[in-house]
């Protein structure tokens, strides 16, 4: 059994040799980093995290697809696209993520940022609930369903409270909160603390923190989450979610 100053160490060396720009380059973060307006970012990521599972570049690539179709001008088309606009991505899919489900993201974001302040107000006011991301994701789901939707929508925003990991949200999060100037994610959002964030945990870096040692559960559950997030929160507890890069890294780069 490795002991903790060890882990700790290797960890934070896989962190800095993952962390870095080049990482962009074949990752779905690669889309919000081709806008430099806050809410072209922020849209653009919401997006491509929720289509991020799969291949990578089949994400890539349909992520780029989606965005091409509002002229790369996400927040413009938010702001001010019709029914018939939306409607134009109806031949839209990725696995089973299908057109209707892609017009209502557009509805909701557009009822979003018209009647509740945005993607960032959103989260916000639920963590400021009760303090905690499990709060904040609670608080949006509410507000993103709470015009008519179709039922199949609702499988591509995950719910802690029926304890899913909430992987792609998490990322998106991580993407949106994290600030560390090292260029990968964006640190737009002031109001959520890099602290309170939790460990976006999929297939790969479940497997790599239990073969670490880090994570005990066998299911990649909400409850698996915060197993995780509360070890990494041993070894830096102002930045757990950065041993987010070592995990994925060891994982789908090193094949651990």
């Amino acid at each position: 059994m490795i002991d903790n100053k060890t882990l700790k160490a290797f960890l934070e060396e896989k962190h800095d040799q993952y962390n870095r720009p080049e990482f962009i380059v074949d990752d779905p973060i690669s889309i919000p980093h081709l806008f430099s307006q806050k809410e072209d970012i922020e849209i653009a990521g919401f997006l491509t995290a929720t289509i991020a599972w799969g291949n990578r570049r089949s994400i890539i690539n349909n992520a780029k697809e989606l965005l091409r179709k509002t002229d790369f001008a996400p927040f413009d088309f938010v702001k001010n696209g019709s029914d018939a606009d939306f409607g134009k991505f109806s031949d839209f899919v990725h696995r089973t993520f299908n057109g209707n489900d892609c017009i209502y993201f557009w509805t909701a974001l557009q009822h979003i940022y018209r009647h509740h302040g945005g993607l960032e107000k959103a989260f916000q006011t639920g963590y400021e609930k009760d303090y905690t991301i499990k709060s904040a994701i609670r608080h949006f789901r509410a507000i993103f369903f709470s015009i008519k939707h179709p039922l199949h929508v609702r499988k591509h925003v995950a719910d802690p409270d029926k304890n899913a990991s909430a992987k792609r949200l998490n990322m998106f999060l991580r993407w949106m909160i994290r600030k560390d100037k090292r260029g990968v994610d964006f640190g737009l959002w002031n109001q959520i603390p890099v602290s309170a964030l939790m460990c976006p945990l999929d297939v790969h870096t479940g497997n790599v923190s239990r073969k670490l040692g880090l994570l005990n559960r066998n299911a990649n559950d909400w409850k698996s989450v915060e197993e995780l997030t509360n070890v990494l929160a041993g070894f830096d507890s102002k930045d757990p979610v950065k041993f987010d890069f070592a995990l994925f890294g060891l994982g789908i780069y090193e094949k651990f």
